[in-house]
């Protein structure tokens, strides 16, 4: 009997059937398809960011103002060893060479629940805390458990780019509420009723304020849960830079309004411990009236198949979060509210641009432009491009954060570098005046 065409000859590791040449440029060709979401060009912040890197003089040595990592700045490292040590500390012990639990070590969890019930009246037990591969799992977690057929979510303008994307992917449609900038950007509650429906699962709060520098008060976060409650809509309190205030702000916890109702807070250690990389964030449950039982198991459900950050790092927690740093904190606050004011009166100096609103929080300042008083710039973009250009000075166009004509500015850098980045621009901006 002739033996078998090669076409049909068992691979007997894989099970599979081989296929000839001619069948193999076939399948080879056919065209496979995938998520239509994912299949256009999106703007991002890291794609624009990309861009304008590519356009810096090389007369120039670059500056970034445009990306919110503080990390490698060298005037924040003080007192910061003990974190690494305690990550070393896990990785020597070969304890935790393992995988963790898929909502994290109850350990480590306890940490953060003792952490965040400091300001926290109605507290947060450590089976309301999941941990997450940083802030983008935990936000990207959320909205995957809040997604239903018609579903949309609050979100905030301007605000954090990723929370519209993954909206996307997930079939959310984001509706907008508009912060206000000559009322430190505080929520204009009124538009916020205005778009809230039947099908609303959400309102994303971002306090301290990333992109806008701003730190809500005790009163402003009340009127906000009140209306949240009249509404009968969760509050999704993005904290990653909590506690990071300075100027004689006091940040309060959205959690602490959970007796009106009930908040799911986003945090991380990449912002207030300076370690990003790291990748270690955490969904936290604040519900008194128990109202969240449903979504406590759809999140138990997702991240019993999804993967968690890793078990050495979740190891380091409870020393990282412990009161033993305060000489690491209090630094970072005296440098930061340091640049925040050099960054705030020179901008105060450039007649083409207007900060109307000193920051209290966080790494960044919103700036507005105006492009008549600036020859060749019809807007943010073409100002970032041409800044890059001359002077090798990244900032971030507003358009890219739901803001255009304004730019998000990152002062986490040592005041030398801002000072001289604020020279570039405001030499920029003299050159590019129409008098001149």
């Amino acid at each position: 009997m002739a033996p078998p065409p090669p076409s049909q000859i068992p691979n007997a590791e894989s099970n599979r059937i081989y296929v000839s040449n001619k069948e193999a440029r076939v399948v080879r060709n056919c065209r496979v398809k995938c998520n239509p979401v994912l299949s256009e060009q999106k703007i991002s912040i890291r794609g624009v960011v990309d861009e304008l890197m590519k356009l810096g003089s090389p007369e120039k040595r670059l500056i970034s103002l445009g990306v919110g990592d503080a990390a490698s700045s060298q005037c924040f490292q003080k007192g910061k060893e003990s974190f690494s040590k305690a990550v070393a500390d896990a990785v020597s012990s070969s304890a935790f060479d393992c995988y963790a639990p898929s909502y994290g070590f109850p350990f480590a969890r306890r940490a953060v629940a003792e952490y965040l019930s400091r300001d926290v009246k109605h507290g947060i037990r450590e089976g309301d805390v999941y941990l997450t591969v940083g802030g983008t799992q935990a936000l990207q977690v959320c909205l995957t458990v809040l997604a239903s057929p018609g579903a949309n979510l609050l979100l905030p303008r301007p605000g954090f780019a990723p929370y519209e994307a993954a909206c996307e992917i997930y079939g959310i449609e984001a509706r907008f509420y508009l912060l206000q900038p000559h009322h430190g950007w505080e929520l204009d509650l009124d538009q916020v009723r205005s778009l809230a429906d039947a099908d609303t699962v959400g309102i994303v709060v971002i306090n301290p304020s990333n992109p806008c520098g701003a730190v809500f008060s005790p009163y402003h976060l009340q009127q906000i849960a009140e209306t949240a409650r009249d509404l009968n809509i969760p509050l999704i309190a993005d904290e990653l830079y909590g506690h990071m205030v300075y100027g004689g702000s006091k940040f309060v916890p959205l959690a602490s309004f959970a007796h009106l109702t009930p908040v799911i807070t986003v945090g991380a250690l990449s912002k207030r411990w300076m370690v990003p990389g790291w990748r270690l964030g955490w969904i936290a449950i604040c519900d008194p009236n128990e109202s969240f039982k449903q979504v406590k198991v759809a999140i138990e459900m997702l991240m019993n198949v999804t993967s968690g950050p890793a078990s050495v790092i979740q190891a380091a927690v409870p020393s990282i979060l412990s009161n033993s740093h305060e000489e690491f904190h209090k630094n970072v606050l005296i440098v930061l509210e340091s640049t925040a004011e050099t960054l705030y009166t020179r901008i105060a100096h450039i007649e083409a641009l207007q900060c109307h609103s000193r920051p209290q929080g966080s790494m960044f300042m919103m700036v507005e432009i105006n492009p008549a008083l600036l020859l060749g710039i019809e807007n943010d973009m073409d100002f970032a491009r041409e800044l890059m250009k001359e002077e090798s000075v990244l900032v971030l166009p507003g358009f890219v954060i739901g803001l255009k004509n304004w730019l998000r500015i990152f002062f986490g850098v040592h005041s030398n570098v801002l000072s001289e980045a604020c020279d570039r621009i405001e030499s920029f901006c003299k050159r590019r005046h129409p008098t001149n």
